[in-house]
């Protein structure tokens, strides 16, 4: 059968719908053109030549199947010129391996044979770990710590030695920097990271680093993203934490003698600040007391030395001016503010010369002339 006499593969009611069928379909016409609609090459049963039974005209079968290859190469080209960007990726499309544009999510078209496209998800956290590699992620996760102590082990500003793990979280930034700046952008993080901490580290002691996990955590993220920036690597460091911070095993003894001693060190700087707190501000308290009560006596003093002095002074003018009836009244003045406290009042004669009266035998008048009577 000729081939003009056949219908075509796009007129039935079942044509190829995929690159298989298409490449079957273009097979079997290849046969049919050079063998004949029997679609054998042994010469019998008069369907594998001419008309005069010789060998076949293929000239004539290719052109015959040229229409076919068109068609099927312009199929292919049509499927290839178009492409899909799914949601939290972009497509970085190369024109004769040169970088053109960037491609948003959804169907897009390109020049087929001329454009390449290179897909990048934008919107994935990826991860890094230092120290230790996550074996089984869930809510019981397995992590694997051994063979890892030469990433993890650093030195700190006062030469002590501990072993940090920490891991980094970063996503595509830039794709096209991703993609062509920098070869392995994986291992430039790993790289650029573990040199940030370790320098970062390597300025601090170690109790700083223990107490300060989350500051410099966030100053080893400054760092680390200003230097892949500068390399260009088209990433953005999300996350950078310090999971661990511990001395190695092998001087853990030592350290924890060091810790103990400290802590007791702490405690007792502690009570004594509490002491402290407690006694100083009494004694602050006492004195100052003592020093106003002192400057409120001396102000008493005073006062009355003055008021004394100025009462004194008044008296001694009244004085001045009647001295007999003055030194009445203050003698009288002071007799009612003594006697009431006086418990014994002895009444002496004027004339007495002492406080036992005796028998006056010197004068004797009365003794003698009695005397002299009897």
């Amino acid at each position: 059968m000729a081939l003009d006499d056949q219908q075509p593969p796009w007129g039935k009611s079942k044509r190829p719908v995929s690159p298989e069928d298409l490449i079957a379909a273009l097979i079997k016409k290849v046969k049919e053109g050079f063998f004949g609609s029997g679609g054998k090459g042994d010469g019998g049963g008069g369907g594998s030549g001419g008309p005069s039974g010789g060998p076949p005209n293929i000239g004539s079968g290719i052109m015959k199947l040229l229409p076919v290859v068109v068609i099927l190469v312009v199929v292919m080209l049509l499927q290839s010129a178009f492409f899909k960007i799914e949601t939290g990726s972009v497509g970085v499309v190369l024109r004769l391996g040169e970088f053109h544009r960037i491609a948003d999510p959804g169907l897009k078209f390109k020049i087929p044979l001329v454009d390449v496209v290179k897909k990048v998800d934008v919107q994935a956290i990826r991860k890094e770990e230092f120290g230790f590699r996550t074996r089984t992620a869930g809510q019981k996760s397995i992590y694997e710590r051994r063979g890892f102590d030469a990433e993890s082990i650093m030195l700190t500003g006062d030469k002590n030695v501990i072993n940090v793990e920490w891991i980094v979280q970063y996503k595509v930034m830039d794709p096209a920097n991703f993609l062509f700046k920098v070869r392995e952008v994986e291992q430039a993080v790993r790289d650029v990271s573990e040199m940030t901490v370790r320098r970062i580290l390597g300025n601090h002691d170690f109790d700083f680093v223990l107490d300060n996990r989350e500051v410099l955590g966030a100053s080893m993220a400054r760092e680390l993203q200003a230097t892949l920036n500068v390399y260009e690597t088209g990433v953005q460091i999300t996350t950078l934490q310090l999971q661990d911070v511990n001395p190695p095993n092998e001087v853990k003894p030592a350290f924890n003698e060091v810790n103990e001693a400290d802590q007791d060190q702490k405690r007792l700087v502690n009570e004594a600040e509490e002491i402290y707190n407690r006694v100083i501000p009494k004694a602050r308290g006492g004195a100052k007391q003592v020093l106003e009560e002192a400057h409120g006596y001396a102000v008493e003093r005073v006062n009355l030395a003055k008021g004394e002095t100025h009462r004194f002074l008044a008296v001694l003018k009244e004085y001045r001016r009647a001295k007999d009836v003055t030194r009445e009244r203050i003698y009288l003045e002071t007799m009612r503010k003594v006697l009431p406290g006086v418990t014994e009042v002895y009444v002496i004669d004027k004339e007495q010369r002492s406080i036992l009266p005796f028998l006056d035998l010197r004068g004797g008048k009365n003794l003698g002339g009695s005397v002299g009577k009897n």
